[in-house]
């Protein structure tokens, strides 16, 4: 078998690919943010299942 024609194996990365794209997102949030409306969601539930009761 010559050694010039080498036989190229696909890598071993079990089938995961990364791609990393130069994409950002257009809504930035603060994880605080974030809390508070996790907070007011549990909260005006909590109002409502009383209120509805």
């Amino acid at each position: 078998m010559p050694r010039d024609s080498k036989v190229k194996m696909p890598s071993s990365s079990a089938g995961v690919l990364s791609f990393y794209d130069e994409e950002r997102s257009t809504i930035m949030l603060k994880p605080q943010h974030v809390v508070i409306m996790c907070v007011l969601v549990i909260v005006s539930v909590l109002i409502l299942t009383y209120y509805f009761r």
